[in-house]
């Protein structure tokens, strides 16, 4: 398996503006390939498709962000985050970085915001591929409780200042700590995953975007799945403690051009612990 290091990736980091706050993303292979936008889940960032980057880059324009909020980019407390702002944000994202027509691949939060963005400007999205993500659904009840009470906290200014002083980074390396005991990520790539949460900014700026984020199902995006017309890879791990795997199921059976990859041996954080597998079915999809 390639444990490709984030320090080794390809490419350089670079920045734009969007909606005031200046966003990263890293950027590797041929500036004039067709592009290939990567969205990374949470608690995560660009690096969390250090395995993919390599390869796609040999034939693409790669285009790895740290959304708004997330790894090197800023965090702000004056905008808004909940769902349709961020989707509008990635369109203005695209639009800031010079993008029209791409191939749009998003894990976990990233393929929630990605699947909405390709039903609302298809036309944009030339080929989209959505890894372990809630999607058109939500949790299964012990995260949807889990994540509703942590947006519960942010919205109630009394309890939000008390939580800030929670050991969020603690909470969440010890959420991921199975995937520094297997190798799949190390502990410095997980200090850069969630580090920033034990400042106190951070800890109040992720308290601000869970304030906006609501964890119930958005049918209107289950609804749309018929009039997915781009090529798309559901791509799932199994073993997932987060999702069902209901949700791949129900995109693949509804997305007319949808091939579905199941891997057993895979949890949530697919692309991380299969990276192969991942690969060659994003490679696949935009031989399609």
């Amino acid at each position: 398996m390639n444990r490709a290091s984030a320090a080794a990736l390809p490419g350089e980091m670079k920045s734009t503006r969007v909606d005031g706050a200046r966003l990263a993303y890293r950027e590797a292979g041929s500036p004039h390939g067709e592009p290939v936008v990567l969205v990374h889940g949470y608690p995560a960032n660009h690096r969390s498709w250090r395995h993919q980057i390599p390869v796609l880059a040999q034939t693409h324009r790669v285009l790895a962000l740290d959304l708004v909020g997330w790894g090197d980019s800023e965090r702000p407390r004056s905008l808004a985050f909940d769902y349709d702002a961020e989707v509008a944000r990635l369109g203005r994202t695209l639009d800031a970085l010079g993008l029209d027509q791409i191939n749009l691949f998003g894990h976990d939060y990233g393929g929630f915001l990605s699947l909405g963005f390709a039903q609302r400007h298809a036309d944009r999205v030339q080929r989209l591929a959505i890894l372990n993500s809630r999607a058109q659904g939500t949790f299964v009840p012990r995260w949807y409780a889990t994540f509703g009470l942590v947006g519960l906290m942010g919205r109630t200014p009394g309890v939000r200042r008390l939580a800030a002083l929670m050991p969020l980074a603690t909470m969440n390396r010890r959420g991921m700590a199975a995937l520094v005991n297997d190798g799949t990520v190390d502990p410095a790539l997980l200090d850069n995953y969630v580090g920033w949460m034990g400042d106190r900014e951070g800890a109040r700026w992720l308290l601000h975007f869970f304030a906006d984020y609501s964890v119930r199902r958005r049918p209107e995006l289950r609804d749309g799945l018929p009039r997915i017309g781009c090529p798309t890879a559901v791509i799932w791990g199994r073993r997932d403690a987060y999702l069902s795997t209901a949700i791949a199921e129900e995109l693949a059976r509804n997305i007319p051009r949808a091939e579905l990859t199941m891997i057993d041996d895979a949890g949530h954080f697919v692309m991380e612990q299969r990276p192969v597998v991942v690969t060659d079915a994003l490679v696949r999809l935009l031989e399609r």
